[in-house]
């Protein structure tokens, strides 16, 4: 049945004159899908199993970001063998692919929450498809060089517009799960690819790395093309404003019975005339995401923690393929570890972060309303996503110092793999965690923030890559990831001042800007 969305101002008010006094009764259960005459429109149209699909493929996009990257790294020096470069030249392209994955999410992170998800995926797919087709067939060194970075520009986008995807259809009380999600499958990346990257480059050549990634992209293309369908929230609202053109797709007939003819006000905008609004990406507008307090300190926590774990992934292959005396295609498996360990605990994290909301928000009497909406204007959201960060931290750093040490000494290689282990999975709950609460604090603009997020991160990630192995030649693998496990323990006071001034900030920016208390959660 078609659901029609009633508009009653009345009711609406003064529900929101009791949101902003202390929130002490628990609100009544209305179930997200209750089609009665008095119930609000729900958050979306969408039912578990279709949010589940819609979520999962969008993910599935986001691990070209990470796969493209990780499952290069077997490949160095066959590469340069063939292409008679040295493999510092190579090492540039890993350079050069970074830096192109700290700016082009700017671009895409804008055009995803302005003017849609789906010609945003196409986009970063058709770019991603030609330049692994042009990769395969290239034959020069300045080629690879910038197909790499069309490679990126695509793939990097990939990940900011997923998060996007789970804020359209996912409210607070069930969003940790889906972001656990998205982070298994870019976590996963890192264990299979170079897995994969080594028996290719061994077996058929390094070539048929990106045959096997245009493959694999290419059959992508075509299942979004067809049954991804469009979420942005300006253009479709919860999901019931029909679409059209590049926005339609064969997934909009399973939906059809729930679509309405006139648009309706969901987020307290109306769709008639803003749904198609729409204009050039503008890469700069990620920047004063950067300047919100709640933003800036998680991010420079992710930030951190990615810097260190890329630290950790670039040291593996070439400390262990030289103590250890691998082959190529050891040298992906050894990947294997760090992935696993990751994917697994981005999983669990995100089923905990939804118990811990729901645990939270009973104390504050607003389960069901966070079941049905994402309005956390009064709600101390930071302190339930970041319960539990003090802990990964000190294990990651823990393990990352003993990684060094035991590198250091020259173990059995099942050591530093444990350490991998370990550090793969509590870097990833803290990926988790930090993706989580940005997307909350950021529900309309959830792919800028992420770019701003992929730019600091990237950037920080390369300087910890150009100063790993100067500091590890300067004094040893031991002491060069004692520095950086000291590195990853300024994460704890920036989640302590998060957790106890986040509510604060918010609402004192709420102060600062009038125009968007019009709006839920502003943050």
């Amino acid at each position: 049945m078609a659901q029609s969305p009633i508009s009653n101002e009345p009711s609406m008010n003064s529900k929101r004159e009791e949101e902003n006094m202390v929130d002490t009764h628990p609100q009544p259960t209305l179930h997200p899908n209750d089609a009665s005459p008095a119930a609000e429109p729900p958050f979306s149209i969408f039912t578990s199993r279709e949010k589940q699909w819609i979520s999962s493929l969008a993910s599935f996009g986001a691990m070209f970001s990470t796969l493209s990257s990780y499952i290069y790294f077997p490949a160095l020096v066959p590469m340069a063998n063939d292409l008679g470069v040295s493999v510092a030249l190579i090492n540039l392209t890993v350079t050069s692919y970074l830096v192109v994955a700290g700016v082009a999410p700017a671009f895409m992170g804008d055009f995803a929450d302005q003017g849609g998800r789906r010609p945003t995926y196409i986009l970063m797919f058709v770019l991603v498809v030609a330049s692994n087709i042009g990769l395969a067939l290239q034959q020069s060194y300045p080629a690879l060089f910038v197909l790499r970075m069309i490679q990126s520009a695509g793939a990097s986008g990939s990940y900011g517009a997923a998060y996007g995807i789970v804020a359209d259809i996912t409210t607070v009380a069930e969003r940790g799960s889906y972001v656990g999600s998205l982070i298994f499958f870019t976590g996963a990346a890192p264990s299979f690819g170079p897995v994969i990257a080594g028996a290719l480059a061994q077996q058929l050549g390094w070539r048929w790395i990106f045959w096997f990634l245009a493959i694999l992209t290419g059959a992508y293309l075509v299942v979004v093309t067809l049954l991804l369908p469009e979420t942005q929230r300006r253009l479709v609202g919860n999901g019931s404003i029909p679409t059209t053109g590049i926005h339609k797709t064969l997934f909009d007939t399973f939906t059809q019975d729930r679509k309405i003819e006139s648009a309706p006000v969901v987020d307290g905008e109306d769709r008639t005339t803003k749904r198609r609004t729409c204009h050039f990406p503008n890469p700069f507008k990620c920047i004063p995401m950067l300047f919100k307090k709640g933003n800036l300190t998680v991010i420079i926590i992710g930030s951190i923690t990615y810097a260190v774990k890329m630290t950790l992934q670039t040291s593996l292959a070439a400390q262990c393929i030289d103590i250890y005396q691998l082959d190529y295609l050891q040298a992906g498996l050894i990947y294997l570890p760090s992935g696993v360990g990751g994917a697994l605990a981005a999983y669990s994290t995100g089923k905990l972060l939804d118990w811990n909301l729901k645990r939270f928000a009973s104390r504050h009497g607003r389960d069901e309303g966070y079941r049905r909406g994402d309005d956390i204007s009064n709600f101390p959201i930071e302190q339930a996503r970041f319960a539990g960060i003090y802990s990964l931290i000190i294990i990651s750093a823990a393990g990352t110092a003993a990684y060094g040490a035991v590198l250091n000494e020259k173990t059995h290689i099942a050591a530093p793999l444990v350490m991998q282990f370990i550090t793969g999975a509590t870097t990833s709950s803290i990926f988790t965690l930090c993706g989580t609460l940005l997307t909350d604090l950021n529900p309309h603009a959830s792919a800028t923030v992420q770019a701003s997020y992929n730019l600091v991160r990237c950037i920080g990630a390369g300087v910890g890559i150009a100063v790993q192995q100067p500091l590890a030649n300067a004094t040893s693998p031991g002491w060069c990831f004692g520095v950086f496990a000291i590195v990853m323990l300024v994460g704890m006071p920036l989640a302590a001042l998060n957790q106890r001034n986040g509510l604060e900030w918010r609402r004192k920016q709420t102060v600062e800007r009038p125009e968007s208390g019009s709006k839920k959660n502003p943050v």
